[in-house]
């Protein structure tokens, strides 16, 4: 019985490590959004995640939600200076969410300040 019950864990433990590599490493797809980055914080009560959104329309209609995880400090600098500005982030989107890396399945991997499309011309 004992044999059967280690076997059990063993096997469950063996498919969520599965699970949990699969979800990290592959990507579902790559990319790029630009907006004014609107918001950026830090959140969460005991696990704490870097989140943040852009919004990629004059009326805030169309807004994009990210995170960020702990491990890119560089782009964690960048985006807090970056607040209020019209920034392009670029993108690996996980096929899905893991809670102590992010509330999206979105992860931004770089960010640089753009000009605004909207201001361009003035």
């Amino acid at each position: 019985m004992k044999k059967v019950l280690a076997l059990i864990i063993v096997v469950i433990l063996a498919l969520f490590a599965g699970w949990y590599a699969f979800v990290y490493y592959a990507t579902y797809s790559e990319g790029s959004r630009s907006g004014e980055l609107i918001k950026f914080s830090n959140k969460g009560v005991i696990i704490k995640t870097w989140e943040g959104e852009i919004s990629q329309g004059i009326s805030g209609a169309q807004i994009f939600s990210f995170s960020v995880e702990d491990k890119e400090k560089s782009i964690i600098k960048k985006l807090e200076k970056f607040q209020g500005k019209y920034v392009k982030l670029k993108y690996k989107e996980r096929f899905a969410k893991i809670s102590w890396l992010g509330d999206t399945k979105y992860f931004i991997i770089d960010a640089s300040e753009e000009e605004s499309p909207h201001f361009r011309n003035k």
